[in-house]
């Protein structure tokens, strides 16, 4: 018979693990209130708008008072540690979730794309051993699909039901970009696994093509970059993926939309009854293309992202304006 557990007095348990935050004004989507929270273990376990909350002795308290408490963000598209083009991204899974935390982002949701010839599950295992140890706040994994076969169609059903991966990102553009053909089948595969599609929406053929064209005469600097893929070559694709995806009525979301164009697709998109949703970047909220024509190459570079920012002024107020809505 093993001896009785001896309970720890209240008052001599540690208190890292309870917090008061009294008198914070609690921002929710459907209002403004000021209350006291008390919060144990990590997890919220009261909200008193009378202030009559109580609480074990010993308990760590911070007075919020003229403060908002903010619900944590959740940032839906991070590479970190990502190995891409010969290079490898600046940050880590620790120094990007320390960032993330640092600005009140809660949680990420980063990328498994697989290395040419890789299995998506092993994929899925290599990021795993990236992330595990270094991570500071919660996270989650889409999977990229960079190619479609019977293969990648059983290991998207293995992620799905035994590692909880229910969002999948196919590229129309980059060399692992998927033609027409490949996207429908892997959006209707998609939906009948109950997931959900992402898509890199750039026309990718016309932007090597633009590229050759420019390199020809010697455009070779970051100006380069949005001529290269000017804003209906982003429009395009994003329509043509909301067409495909309608077919076969499969929930379709574009990252990182960047133009007033691409916006405007995705709206007659779904005013015509497609389930469709995107994001934008902060970038693309707060500065805008001008930036590529700098006489500086460094300066000019740190602007560099696909798909590009726009030349157009007015681009990101337009952009706000719509998330608004």
């Amino acid at each position: 018979m093993s001896a009785p557990v001896k309970k720890v007095p209240i008052h001599l348990q540690s208190s890292q693990n309870r917090l008061l935050i009294k008198s914070g004004r609690i921002v929710n989507d459907d209002g403004i209130s000021e209350n006291d929270v008390f919060i144990e273990d990590g997890i919220i376990k009261e909200i008193e708008i009378g202030k009559n909350l109580i609480i074990p002795g010993g308990t760590r308290t911070i007075d919020a008072r003229g403060l908002f408490l903010l619900p944590g963000g959740i940032d839906p598209h991070t590479h970190l540690d990502f190995e891409f083009m010969g290079t490898v991204s600046a940050d880590d899974f620790y120094q990007g979730t320390k960032a993330a935390i640092a600005g009140g982002t809660t949680m990420i949701i980063d990328f498994v794309i697989p290395k040419k010839g890789e299995s998506l599950i092993d994929a899925y295992h290599s990021y795993r051993q990236k992330a595990d140890d270094k991570v500071c706040c919660d996270y989650g994994l889409h999977s990229a699909i960079t190619s479609w076969d019977h293969k990648v169609k059983n290991e998207m059903e293995i992620l799905c039901s035994k590692y909880g991966i229910n969002s999948f990102k196919m590229f129309m553009a980059y060399s692992f970009r998927l033609d027409d053909s490949e996207l429908y089948s892997a959006f209707e595969y998609i939906r009948k696994l109950g997931a959900i599609a992402l898509v890199h929406a750039e026309n990718g053929a016309i932007i090597e093509k633009n590229t050759e064209r420019l390199l020809e005469k010697g455009i070779t600097g970051p100006e380069g970059h949005e001529l290269s893929r000017p804003e209906e070559i982003e429009a395009e694709a994003v329509n043509r993926a909301c067409v495909i995806a309608k077919q076969v009525a499969c929930p379709l979301y574009i990252v990182h939309v960047m133009s007033k164009s691409a916006a405007q697709a995705l709206v007659i998109a779904r005013d015509r009854g497609s389930q469709v949703y995107g994001e934008t970047l902060v970038a693309a909220l707060a500065t805008d293309g001008s930036h590529y024509k700098h006489k500086c190459f460094h300066h000019a570079a740190g602007y560099v992202l696909s798909p590009p920012l726009r030349p157009d002024p007015t681009t990101p107020q337009f952009l706000m304006n719509y998330l608004k809505q």
